[in-house]
Parts: structure tokens; C-alpha cells; sequence
């Protein structure tokens, strides 16, 4: 049957089902075919916080949503085109987010009278015709694909798992995918059981097959490559990107790098990716808890190393005291927080960027620490590397603040030039630096104003450590007032003196009266709502903070240029209560703390009203 092929520039597809259904895998899936056939891409992972939540409950859905196109993208977009509903409770609790006119494939084979009363249907809404404005697709995955593998030697319920290969098949073929790389894959994934393996290719084929013949699916679409700068490229995760930072932040400073980690979502994927890289003089030890991980990384860097920490805000609350310890002895450390929702455990699953004053302030005394703040997930690289170099020429704690969006989603990401990275060698004290020829730990360079980094065992150099206050140069402990309060100014100047670049503002007029100032991952919603806005002929600005400790030298000067600054922050307005009272700049907040991204649309709805207002 020769099915019609329809061009788009974009999609948007979510897949839903139980937290058990592989809804990860099979959004992941698609992404790489994706991914391989050219096509930009953007990715939000969502999943319940239990390993396994009631079956055919609400609170059990997991999703994966892909937006691709074939020019550049900055979110996953704000609403499905294609929902693929594995069970009512993936239906329900998805259908809200759905345009009129929306695709929904139906697993009809889960729409039983037990399975519908769980989610609070006493009709069907495949027979109520409350679905009646959206293009439905009922498709019996389940059982099409126990029959498929009906010559397998598996067991029934190894087959009923398989629906998601066969899903993954049908959308495949539905959005002329690539396969060849799925295929590949499952191979791999069961080499161990080649009777799964082959069940699984066999459920995707199916899946494929099924869309080439059924008459229910007349017309196949094409979404053709994006136009990208040359090179190469491969999907990636913010978790993946920030731990093959820290590689290359081992390389290019040729130092080793040290990490200490304790488990915690959602930044346990940086430890298991780095506990790969052993080679790039890499160590990883999973600590007992998050104070000992601290720790261990602290007295690494105290031995030469660099220092690296992983963790999310309560393990953040936990490892306060010794980033305290590192402000004092002034040596260097990756604190790094992938944020999710709070307080307290909170919503271990889902995003947020409630910990920024906590990175700032959250410490006992006065004991300033740089912030830098990745914006996309292919932009964790860099933010490691920058951290890095902060940390290790400047000596000082450096909290990096990703978060859960940023963590599991993922994009293209153009491979650097490895000699084209920045150059993170730093140089260690080899001998006494006074004149009487004696060592002073505290002895500062004049531009920088950091300590020097004196490696255990060197012949000369020995010098007390701990948290007491020390005296200036020599390192003694000191209960001096004069020279305390001379030592809290000098950390807080050091910090004031890191070198950091000017914030970049998008202004294409260079006359707009609002300036949408961001950070960290509402960079994406925030560019594509303004894209929007000077599509409709509406002039907004935007600029995008990496550096939060210190602020960028021209942030001031940038600010004073327009009549209103508008701060989206998933929290309740923590950038915009610093840039108030740093800058006395009438900020207006725009929070949301639902666990959730931005949308694009939303944004262009509030910042439309403001424009307007000006």
C-alpha cells in the first residue's frame, strides 16, 4: 500500500504509560533515531519519584516528550502534536496538555472496566465522545504484539513488555525514522538473552510493518534535517555533559580529578558516567553520605587534586559546613547541585531553581563562593570547564547550579576541538615565597588574591590547616579582631575579582524597552517567547546570566538601559530580590515552582502584557 508523505517543519511527540511500561527507553529511542537522521532536537524526561508506583494510577505515569524540527529549537516544546497512551492513567493525566486536533495513539487493550474505574472513568472516553476534537488512533499494542512474537519461546509477560518496541516501531515508521541504530541496540541490550533480543526487534518490526499496512494510518510525514553548523555531533543529557566536563577539565588542567558522591536523583547519572573515565585520571568513590563525599573531595584538593562534589539541595544542606571549611582554607572545589523541587525531599523527581540563595548565602559566617549556572544541557560542558577554572586559579569553592530539566534532557551537542579548550594548568608553590626565606601559606597574588596551592610532602612547605580563623600570610591561628575582619573582606574581594565575562544582550533593534533577564535553564523558554514577540513585531530584549557569584562587571550598565527587567525564575523570585537590592533596579518576578519547565507560550502571554504596559 502506497501511503502519502507529508513534509512538516516540526513535531512535538510525548509518549506515556506506567513508570513500568518503558516509556524512557522508547522516548530515548526516538531521540537517537532523531538524533542520527539530522534533525535538532529537545528532550523533557518526566517520571515518578517511586521505582514503581501502582500500576494504572495517576500518580504511576511517566512521559517522555521529544520535540524535533528541522531548524533550531530551544525547548521541548509546549505541547504534543502525538500522544501515545499506553493505559487510561497516561491518557488522563496527559490529555490537558493536548491542542484540539492532536494525534492520540490508544493502547486499547488497557482500556478495561478495572483499569478505567482506577482513574475515576465510569465510561470510556473511547466511547463518550469527549475525544471527539482530536484524531484518535485506537491500537491494540498489546496484543498485536504477543501476536507478532507468538513463535518466540518467551513467556507471555516477556511479550506484553515488548508493546513498547512495538510502539516504538509504529512511530518510527509513522515519522520515516531511521532504525537501523534500534536495532543495533536491542542486540546489544540483550546480548545475554538473545531470546529477548530477538523478541524485541521482532515487536519493533511488527510496530513498522503495522503502519506500513493498516489503513488507519494513510499518511506518513517527514520532518527533513535541521541546517547546523558543520561537524560532529552526538545527543546528549546535561548530566552526561557536565560529567564529560569535568573530564576535560582533568585534561586540560592535567591534574587528577577526585569525586566525591552519594547518591541522590537527579544527579546520580554524573557519578555513573564518570565512574567510566578512570583512564582521563579520574577517581570516584560513592561515600557513605553526603558529608563524608564533601569531605573526601575537599581533602583531595587539599593533596593536588581537583575536588569534585555531586549532589541536589539537600545534600547541598548537608555539605554546608565543609564548604565552609574550603572557604577558609581557601583551596579549591566543585560543589555541584542539580536542583529539584522543595524543601525538604520535595519533588525528587521534578525541576526546580529554588536553591540559588541558599549557593549564595547558605553558609554560617560570612563565606562567599563563586555560582556559575549551565542553560542547556549541551551547555553543562562548558559551565564545568568554567567552574573548574574558577575553582583552581581563584582557590576557592565553586557551586555549579544545574537542574532536573537541564539533568535528563537532552539535545545536539557539536563536539569541541580538544586544542581548542581553555588552557586550566595551574601552577603549584615549589618552594619558600618570602624574602626571610620562609613559606607563607597566605601570601596572595596581587591580581588574583589567591593562596598559593601547596601540595602535601613538598620539601618546605609545611603549613598548618583547619577552620580557625588564620592569620594573614603566615597562616597561624588568629583571634585578632583587625586581622579577622581583614580576612573575611580579602574572601569576599577574592570572589569580587574572579575575571568573568560581560553579559550578551539580544537586542536586534537595540531600542527595546523590556529586557527579559534569565538564568539557567528558563534560557530556552525565554528565547523562544521572545522570538515569538518579534515575530508579531513586538521589541523585547534578553540576556542570560552564567556567572551569579560575582554578577558580570557590565550587568549594572545593562540593566539602567531599559524601561522594564523581567526575571522568570522557577522559584519564588530569588535573582530578582539580588538584583533588587544590588542594583536598585524594580525588577519584576515571574515564578512558577510547579516542578515544572517554563513554556514558551506562557512566557510570550506575560511578557506581551508587559511590552504592552510599557
Amino acid at each position: 500500500m502506497t501511503k502519502q508523505v507529508r513534509q512538516l517543519d516540526r513535531v512535538v511527540i510525548r509518549f506515556a504509560g506506567d513508570s513500568g511500561d518503558g516509556m524512557q527507553l522508547t522516548g530515548d529511542r526516538f531521540t537517537s533515531e532523531t538524533a542520527q537522521l539530522g534533525n535538532d532536537i529537545s528532550t523533557l524526561p518526566n517520571f515518578p519519584a517511586e521505582i514503581r508506583a501502582p500500576a494504572g494510577t495517576l500518580p504511576g505515569v511517566s512521559s517522555f516528550q521529544l520535540h524535533f524540527a528541522d531548524t533550531d529549537i530551544l525547548t521541548p516544546g509546549d505541547a504534543p502534536n502525538v500522544l501515545v497512551a499506553m493505559n487510561p492513567a497516561a491518557l488522563k493525566a496527559n490529555l490537558g496538555d493536548l491542542p484540539r486536533g492532536a494525534d492520540i495513539i490508544v493502547n486499547t487493550d488497557e482500556f478495561s472496566k478495572r483499569n478505567l474505574s482506577k482513574v475515576g472513568y465510569s465510561v470510556s472516553p473511547l466511547e463518550d465522545g469527549s475525544l471527539s476534537g482530536y484524531a484518535v488512533h485506537e491500537v491494540g499494542l498489546t496484543s498485536l504484539t504477543v501476536a507478532a512474537l507468538a513463535d518466540h519461546e518467551i513467556s507471555k509477560k516477556d511479550a506484553e513488555r515488548a508493546k513498547n518496541m512495538f510502539a516504538l516501531g509504529l512511530l518510527s515508521w509513522l515519522y520515516s525514522r531511521p532504525y537501523e541504530s534500534t536495532l543495533d541496540f536491542l542486540a546489544k541490550k540483550f546480548a545475554s538473552r538473545p531470546d529477548l533480543a530477538a523478541a524485541n526487534s521482532a515487536a519493533f518490526k511488527a510496530g513498522w510493518n503495522y503502519g506500513e499496512t493498516t489503513e488507519d494510518f494513510s499518511v506518513r510525514y517527514e520532518v527533513k534535517p535541521a541546517t547546523m553548523p558543520a561537524g560532529h555531533y552526538r545527543n546528549i543529557t546535561g548530566n552526561v555533559a557536565l560529567a564529560l566536563g569535568i573530564v576535560a577539565a582533568a585534561v586540560r588542567s592535567q591534574r587528577p580529578v577526585f569525586l566525591g558522591a552519594y547518591p541522590i536523583t537527579p544527579a546520580s547519572d554524573i557519578l555513573h558516567e564518570l565512574s567510566k573515565h578512570k583512564r582521563f585520571g579520574i577517581t570516584t568513590m560513592q561515600a557513605e553520605d553526603e558529608i563524608a563525599a564533601v569531605g573526601a573531595a575537599l581533602g583531595a584538593s587539599y593533596g593536588g587534586s581537583l575536588g569534585v562534589t555531586t549532589t541536589s539541595g539537600p545534600g547541598v544542606a548537608l555539605k554546608s559546613e565543609t564548604i565552609s571549611l574550603a572557604v577558609a582554607l581557601e583551596l579549591p572545589l566543585l560543589v555541584i547541585d542539580v536542583q529539584r523541587a522543595g524543601p525538604s525531599t520535595g519533588l525528587p523527581t521534578k525541576t526546580e531553581q529554588a536553591d540559588l540563595q541558599m549557593a549564595l548565602f547558605g553558609r554560617h559566617g560570612e563565606a562567599p563562593v563563586a555560582v556559575v549556572a549551565p542553560r542547556s544541557p549541551s551547555d553543562c560542558f562548558d559551565a564545568a570547564l568554567e567552574a573548574a577554572r574558577i575553582a583552581m586559579t581563584y582557590r576557592t569553592p565553586v557551586i555549579l547550579l544545574s537542574d532536573g530539566y537541564l539533568a535528563n534532557g537532552s539535545e545536539p551537542w557539536l563536539l569541541p576541538e580538544v586544542a581548542e579548550l581553555p588552557d586550566l594548568r595551574v601552577e603549584f608553590a615549589t618552594g619558600p615565597n618570602s624574602d626571610d626565606g620562609t613559606f607563607l601559606p597566605y601570601l596572595r597574588d596581587p591580581e588574583t588574591l589567591a593562596r598559593p596551592w601547596a601540595v602535601p610532602g613538598t620539601p618546605g612547605l609545611e603549613h598548618r590547616i583547619g577552620g580557625l580563623e588564620k592569620a594573614d600570610r603566615t597562616g597561624d591561628i588568629s583571634y585578632d579582631p583587625a586581622n579577622h575582619d581583614f580576612m573575611v573582606r580579602t574572601r569576599a574581594a577574592r570572589i569580587e575579582a574572579i575575571q568573568v565575562a560581560d553579559v550578551e544582550v539580544d537586542d536586534p533593534t537595540g531600542d527595546a524597552p523590556v529586557l527579559v533577564l534569565g538564568w539557567g535553564s528558563t534560557y530556552g523558554p525565554i528565547g523562544a517567547a521572545c522570538r515569538r514577540l518579534r515575530r508579531r513585531g513586538m521589541n523585547v530584549a534578553q540576556a542570560h546570566l552564567r556567572h551569579l557569584a560575582p554578577l558580570p562587571p557590565n550587568l549594572g550598565e545593562v540593566l539602567g538601559r531599559y524601561r522594564k527587567v523581567v526575571i522568570p525564575e522557577l522559584n519564588l523570585g530569588q535573582l530578582a530580590t539580588v538584583i533588587r537590592s544590588r542594583y536598585l533596579i524594580d525588577a519584576i518576578p515571574y515564578n512558577k515552582v510547579r516542578g515544572l519547565p517554563f513554556t514558551a507560550s506562557e512566557l510570550e502571554s506575560m511578557l506581551e502584557d508587559v511590552v504592552k504596559d510599557v
